[in-house]
């Protein structure tokens, strides 16, 4: 490659990285919803094959969260606004579910993967954007079986979106009526929950593919995540600091925003 060529890229990964440790902290992702995109956009300038692209950059995403939501949980945690009693209940489910995606993600193509994306993060910036107080299912968490469903649900859809379950389990936690910041503090944890088994799992699925970019095991880039993740942990408690100086409005209108914003990209990479 051209020095341009490399310059312009570690930027953009660098540029990136400083944007999703915010949203992990202010939203309480991981950030992938911002990292999947440009990864993609990124890896096909640098003419990977269309075909291993998008399973690369939705397990880079992973490898990625891993840090950012363990250091953005800590920051949350410290304020004491985390449902550790909801965490508790999603350790096995969330990981189950992660489990069922890696295996889908195997047999999913990139336009396939790229369409649950677009599809997910459509319906949720609608919800959140419109959202009134009477859309609720009910005043407490549903008990088992629900909320073991519930928890497959969310480390299935979100591992094969790349992100860390902050667009999944804000909706539910809301849904449930909790407030919006006790929301974003509790899916700093489930990104942990996804981020660790999920990224496993696209090592195993993408072992060995002759494809792959330079730096890769399996589905995972290590050369984005030395990259990325020296910014995203100095960024991401600004982030935290953030959320908490914002109302609850604010942070739903902003994370709708956001959303429609990605499924708006992912849908158009599909024409």
């Amino acid at each position: 490659m051209p020095i341009e060529e490399i310059i312009a890229f570690v930027t953009a990964i660098a540029v990136s990285g400083i944007v999703s440790g915010l949203l992990a902290g202010v939203f309480g992702i991981g950030g992938g919803a911002v990292l999947v995109p440009v990864f993609y956009q990124m890896l096909g300038i640098l003419g990977v094959d269309e075909s291993v692209r998008m399973h690369v950059s939705v397990g880079s995403s992973l490898a990625i969260i891993i840090p950012t939501s363990l250091r953005s949980f800590q920051a949350h945690h410290a304020r004491g606004v985390v449902d550790i009693d909801l965490l508790k209940s999603f350790l096995i489910p969330v990981p189950a579910g992660v489990v069922l995606a890696s295996l889908t993600a195997a047999y999913l193509s990139s336009g396939q993967l790229r369409g649950v994306f677009a599809a997910i993060a459509l319906a949720v910036g609608l919800r959140l954007l419109f959202n009134r107080e009477s859309w609720r299912l009910g005043r407490e968490m549903p008990g088992n079986p629900a909320r073991a469903s519930i928890g497959v649900l969310i480390g299935y859809l979100s591992t094969l979106m790349g992100i860390g379950g902050g667009v999944m389990n804000n909706t539910f936690m809301s849904l449930y009526g909790r407030p919006m910041h006790q929301a974003v503090a509790t899916s700093s944890g489930v990104g942990v929950l996804i981020a660790i088994p999920g990224t496993v799992g696209y090592i195993l699925a993408g072992w060995g593919d002759p494809l792959l970019p330079i730096g890769s095991t399996g589905y995972v880039n290590w050369i984005a995540f030395a990259v990325i993740i020296p910014i995203a942990m100095v960024v991401t408690p600004m982030g935290v600091r953030l959320a908490h100086a914002l109302k609850k409005r604010q942070l739903e209108i902003g994370f709708g925003l956001f959303c429609l914003f990605v499924s708006a990209r992912f849908a158009i990479s599909l024409l």
